[in-house]
């Protein structure tokens, strides 16, 4: 073999090993980003998860607003991605507990039973106005001592949670998506979908309750959005004694996350 032909073939061996080297690390990473994503939504391999989709308030019939039809397909593209599989169940039949697999509620407590259960036990700190008649507080989120209004098309709010209950660490996530108009809710969808690993870098396994504004969904859709707090303190504490009318929320320092 003479020098040539050596050096060819010193070349195409370093080649190999440095592509195979690339190759492990590359492998390497990518595994750590989907172990990361999946311990933050509670989606190991295989394992199942629960989708409780509400009603459309504004028919008669059952059926669902086709924003929270966007909202679901977003999340069933999450638990593909984490190798997990998901049941798709109506919020009036949602009869079992939570913690023993992930779940996604989605919809506020006006068209979604499942997500008047979850306030009730996890959020005493909330409370939304689910009077369907016309008023300037018709849909408010009242949050500790804070009334946050809606201006339809607007400025509309919306809350995104992930909480969990008991101390166990096989705990099981649930996600809630609790909007006061159907394109919030794809809003908060789309939002956890897009900062996913910021929360998880955040919050780590643990619970959080954000308030986002959905600015101007009448021409951006649910594409611009605001993240007006981190009310996870007075969302899960008892409401303090009524006193005076709360004062209700329209400017507010936010941090856009477009």
């Amino acid at each position: 073999m003479n020098d040539d032909v050596r050096n060819i073939v010193l070349g195409l061996v370093a080649a190999g090993i440095s592509a195979s080297l690339g190759w492990i690390a590359r492998t390497y990473l990518w595994k750590r980003k989907l172990r990361r994503k999946q311990a933050f939504f509670g989606l190991p391999d295989n394992s199942e998860s629960l989708l409780v989709v509400n009603r459309d308030p504004a028919t008669a019939e059952p059926a669902v607003h086709r924003f929270d039809v966007f909202a679901l397909l977003e999340l069933s593209a999450l638990v593909k991605d984490c190798g997990a599989h998901v049941q798709v169940v109506t919020q009036d039949a949602a009869h079992q507990g939570f913690g023993e697999r992930t779940e996604f509620c989605v919809g506020g407590p006006g068209s979604n039973r499942r997500m008047v259960a979850h306030m009730a036990a996890m959020l005493p700190g909330v409370r939304v106005n689910i009077d369907p008649e016309p008023g300037p507080d018709r849909g408010a989120f009242r949050i500790g001592a804070d009334l946050y209004r809606m201006e339809p098309g607007i400025t509309e709010y919306v809350l995104l949670a992930r909480l969990t209950a008991g101390e166990r660490r096989d705990t099981r996530p649930v996600f809630l998506f609790c909007g006061q108009r159907a394109i919030t809710n794809q809003a908060a969808t789309r939002y956890l979908a897009r900062h996913h690993e910021r929360l998880a870098r955040k919050y780590g396994s643990g619970s959080f309750v954000l308030l986002l504004k959905v600015v101007n969904s009448q021409a951006y859709g649910p594409d611009v959005v605001e993240l007006v707090a981190d009310v996870t303190k007075p969302a899960q504490s008892p409401l303090p004694a009524p006193s005076e009318p709360a004062a209700p929320k329209t400017q507010k320092k936010s941090h856009r996350a477009d």
